[in-house]
């Protein structure tokens, strides 16, 4: 198969991404990827339905009509849903029985980027061998999709609907009331804000609402789960039980204790599956998790008996591990949260939701639930670079990263990566001692700027 040069491949980690109107998510190439991506899906069926919706952004509506425009002239038959966040996408596709979904969404970044994302027929993310099928076919296959008409689309309210009913089933959460509970929900000014808040009042709690008044171009702006500050200060000054953060499109959530502090993905981890195993629902007592987990986390599922499966990077690669061991519980430290038994991605209104239902099931406070789980002192910082050669061949490099490999020893350690979607090197050291780590980490960082470093 012929495939795209590396210089022009679409996709990442997690689906596309770039600046709007910028390539790939001008116009004319948003409208090819759909009538090629309508083409392919209609091989497997006819008129094939696909389920269509994004984030608050400004750019998200235009890029659903480009994409539409697309998917129509090639036979689909898109059903758009507005507002709607990426995990809502993957459930809908299974409700409807539809062929694909397909996310508009940048996720946790800023404007002016945005991105797609898309889901196959049982709701996982497409597969790497889909996406280069659907970038040879884009770079190498004439087509009649060079002027296509536009296409303003209609709203199917009762996408939104259905999902927001999904949530509040019994089945997707242990409690069916969270009377007596106050949570502060930061919706990011995102997909989750027509949501999140309705959800936890529908179901009997008292809910502060931050940065739930999207406006286009306010999505993650100094909030939500890359700014959890504002989140854990207001559950301090309302006195709340649970503060609960989401990112841009709402397929993670970051948390709060009683006390403020901010719990990431791998307390949620520790607490989700530590609850499993206790009520007979974790088989095999395994998780999945990522290379950028703490140490600490595989240390508290020791305690209670669950092993600690690690992997690469990447929701998607965790969710492709926990199908390969038959796992049905996994994530990263970010707040992507799978269970298989419920979804087939991460959702972050649906591990908000069982976080609390834990929560009201203990009737403890968080920290205390969260007491065995002692985080090793961690740093994770990016560096922008230039280029992305194999990191073990810059010498300086990877003489630094045998150095802090050999004193960490087994009280630690380091991961050395590239972010799938931006220009940047991601250095991980955890260990027993801040001061030292912190010490390696700036050794390990001067070394990458001064071979591939960005001014």
């Amino acid at each position: 198969m012929t495939t795209a040069p590396p210089s022009l491949r679409l996709f990442g980690t997690d689906g596309i991404r770039a600046p709007f109107g910028t390539f790939p998510l001008d116009e004319k190439t948003v409208g090819r990827i759909g009538y090629h991506l309508g083409l392919m899906l209609g091989e497997e069926t006819p008129n094939p339905q696909i389920v269509l919706g994004g984030d608050t952004r400004q750019s998200t509506r235009p890029l659903c009509d480009w994409i539409a425009a697309g998917l129509l002239h090639a036979g689909a038959r898109p059903c758009f849903g507005g507002t709607l966040p990426t995990p809502a996408i993957a459930f809908l596709v299974r409700q409807r029985s539809a062929a694909a979904g397909v996310a508009i969404s940048a996720s946790h970044n800023l404007l002016p980027d945005n991105g797609i994302k898309l889901f196959d027929h049982l709701g996982f993310k497409w597969q790497e061998p889909a996406e280069e099928a659907l970038e040879e076919r884009l770079f190498n296959h004439p087509d009649q999709a060079e002027e296509l008409p536009p296409v303003t689309l209609d709203l199917d309210a009762s996408l939104a609907r259905d999902y927001r009913l999904a949530l509040e089933e019994p089945s997707t959460h242990d409690s069916v009331s969270f009377d007596g509970l106050t949570f502060v929900v930061d919706a990011a000014n995102g997909a989750a804000a027509p949501f999140a808040a309705k959800v936890f009042r529908d179901l009997g709690a008292e809910v502060v609402t931050l940065h739930d008044a999207p406006d286009g171009r306010n999505i993650n702006l100094e909030c939500g789960s890359t700014h959890p500050e504002a989140m854990a200060r207001a559950v301090l000054e309302s006195a709340a039980d649970l503060g609960i953060a989401f990112d841009g499109d709402a397929d993670r959530a970051l948390f709060a204790d009683e006390q403020g502090v901010v719990r990431d993905g791998d307390a949620a981890l520790f607490l989700w599956a530590r609850h499993l195993k206790r009520s007979g629902r974790l088989e095999p007592p395994k998780i999945v998790a990522t290379s950028m987990s703490n140490l600490g986390l595989e240390r508290a599922l020791v305690g209670e008996s669950i092993e600690l499966v690690r992997c690469g990077v990447g929701d998607r690669t965790v969710v492709n591990t926990m199908l390969e061991a038959g796992i049905s519980l996994g994530g990263e430290q970010s707040g992507h949260i799978v269970d298989l038994t419920q979804s087939t991605t991460g959702d972050g209104l649906a591990t908000a939701l069982q976080i609390a239902s834990i929560l009201k099931h203990e009737a403890k406070p968080l920290s205390q639930l969260l007491a065995p789980f002692v985080r090793f002192p961690q740093v994770l910082i990016n560096v922008r670079v230039t280029s992305k050669p194999p990191l073990e061949s810059l010498p300086s490099v990877a003489a630094v990263a045998h150095e802090v490999a050999v004193r960490l020893g087994n009280r630690g350690r380091l991961v050395l990566r590239y972010s799938g979607t931006e220009p940047l090197a991601r250095v991980m050291i955890e260990g027993e001692n801040q001061g030292e780590i912190d010490e390696l980490a700036s050794r390990l960082i001067g070394a990458i700027r001064e071979e591939i470093g960005a001014e």
